[in-house]
């Protein structure tokens, strides 16, 4: 009378742990560069939203006969990109800012026209132009041609 196998035997299980590991050192780099990627399309999409906003924030003002871009992009350093804080409206709800990878933050000591957004690690430094209305970053610093392209 045969008895049925109930359990794995020592050898099948060292070669799932063997599997599983060789799986794991191949997945690993690959889902911290997804996290970059991921990164770098949230900036890109906040990029296009803020200069969208700036834009339209203009054509709301020209329509009222006032012919000036918006002075500064945010009131606080707390909740970012939601106007000047005298009546002219950017984002309604704003980007909370941070520290982290995919964070923005304010430069200190340029009156919230100068914006760091970093990316595992990286900053990269948006300036705002009242004068033109101009929201960049400086070509080949930072993430500046992934977050811009």
């Amino acid at each position: 009378m045969q008895k049925s196998k109930n359990a794995f035997t020592m050898i099948e299980l060292i070669f799932v742990i063997v599997i599983l590991g060789i799986l794991a050192t191949v997945a690993l780099p690959r889902f911290a560069s997804t996290k970059e990627q991921a990164d770098i399309a949230s900036g890109r999409a906040d990029v296009a939203t803020i200069r969208s906003a700036i834009v339209n924030e203009r054509q709301t003002q020209l329509v009222r006969g006032i012919n000036t871009w918006i002075p500064k992009l945010s009131a606080n350093d707390i909740t970012l990109f939601t106007g000047d804080g005298d009546g002219r409206t950017l984002l309604m709800y704003g980007i909370r800012s941070g520290t982290g990878s995919g964070d923005w933050a304010v430069v200190a000591n340029t009156d919230r026209k100068q914006y760091t957004y970093t990316v595992d690690g990286t900053p990269t430094t948006f300036d705002y132009n009242s004068t033109t209305g101009i929201f960049n970053c400086a070509t080949g610093t930072g993430n500046c041609n992934a977050l811009v392209d």
